[in-house]
């Protein structure tokens, strides 16, 4: 008798596990888990092939990518009226949100995603963060993003002071972040978003300065190069937020420069140096948490598989090195436990990194200040 009710009870587990893996089949032929997710397929076909042409990691990935964090991060356990997080309010009250200083030149980002936004039945939070993740795909050396579906869109804009500036103390952006629920370490771990990315607004001298010298690809040498010695300034300098950076033609923020400093996160900012894989993992996991902000994820439903693979960094190309003419004496060493690691210098005379090319579809009717931005977005029915 024992061993009936064993073999009925595997059959039943073998039962439950092909109905949890039953797929369902879209209207389009890709199968998902969840039936929620075909209306992903759509979208991600219209911006593969339109938003993010080039398909590499360009200024597009940058301005998808940027946006997210400004969205998601309006938010605060402690305060309600500071915003409902991941909830596309950046865009449906872009007129209030985009004349916030720490939110100029998001108005690229209205003007790349609104006509996408307006073509697909998705909320404008889901899109901004569906968007951020799909981007992400562009960049070597990125673990494949998750992605949950299905947040509710914003009723209320969020207040000025929600996105922390670069020329804030650390002890303010920590404080800040923190009451969105995010650890220092998660901050940290954000922050390898700039290695990916570049600033059109803090020096008005020049456009698409990138944070480090290989802005198309997503490794560690963001943390290399800001930890540094800063000796020059990519344009006219002098700029809020900005101070000196050690590469000819990279911005260094004055938050960065900080953080890879201070005793409260400078080993944090260390142990990504050459570490391809913590970077990595770190990032994924602070990324997921952020695009939830403020969001019930019970009511979500995880659609991660609909997100492409990304292109693998080759282990050669993930290899940190110091840039040409710099080596291990022009490291200001700040974390006081770890020495910081030997690197190679790259071979060859110092050159300036270029600057990143800004794509056209950037440049719109919705400005900085959010005068002429569409708060409205017409949908198409499902």
């Amino acid at each position: 008798m024992l061993s009936t009710t064993f073999v009925l009870l595997a059959a039943l587990a073998t039962v439950s596990k092909a109905a949890l893996t039953r797929r369902v089949v879209c209207s389009d032929g890709n199968t998902v888990s969840n039936e929620a997710c075909c209306a992903l397929f759509p979208v991600l076909e219209d911006i593969q092939t339109n938003m993010f042409a080039d398909d590499d990691c360009s200024d597009a990935a940058h301005t998808a990518l940027r946006v997210a964090f400004h969205d998601a991060i309006g938010f605060s356990h402690s305060n309600p009226s500071m915003g409902t997080g991941a909830d596309g309010s950046i865009f449906i009250f872009a007129e209030t949100e985009l004349d916030f200083d720490a939110n100029l030149g998001i108005a690229d980002a209205f003007n790349l995603e609104a006509p996408f936004i307006a073509k697909h039945n998705i909320s404008v939070a889901d899109f901004i963060q569906f968007s951020a993740a799909v981007s992400l795909t562009k960049c070597p050396g990125i673990l494949r993003p998750t992605f949950m579906f299905g947040r509710v869109d914003a009723t209320f804009s969020a207040p000025d002071g929600t996105v922390p500036e670069p020329f804030q103390t650390v002890d303010d952006i920590l404080a800040r972040m923190g009451d969105a629920g995010l650890t220092p370490a998660e901050v940290v771990a954000l922050l390898a978003s700039h290695s990916i990315a570049g600033a059109d607004d803090v020096d008005p001298s020049i456009s698409g300065l990138p944070f480090d010298s290989t802005p198309s690809v997503f490794d560690t040498q963001f943390f290399v190069e800001t930890q540094l010695r800063g000796t020059l300034f990519p344009g006219t300098g002098g700029n809020q937020g900005e101070v000196e950076s050690a590469v000819a033609g990279v911005l260094r923020l004055q938050s960065d420069s900080n953080l890879a400093r201070d005793s409260a996160t400078a080993c944090l900012w260390q142990a990504n140096v050459n570490n391809q894989a913590l970077m990595a993992s770190s990032f994924q996991q602070a990324f997921a948490k952020m695009q939830v902000l403020g969001q019930d994820v019970s009511k979500m439903v995880d659609c991660s598989e609909v997100i492409p693979v990304p292109p693998t960094l080759a282990a050669s190309a993930a290899q940190a090195f110091f840039p040409p003419g710099l080596t291990h004496n022009d490291v200001e060493q700040a974390c006081a436990s770890t020495p910081f690691p030997n690197l190679p210098t790259a071979p060859g005379a110092q050159e300036v990194v270029p600057s990143i090319v800004q794509d056209p579809a950037t440049n719109g009717a919705c400005q900085d200040d959010g005068t002429d931005c569409t708060a409205q977005f017409t949908k198409q029915p499902a």
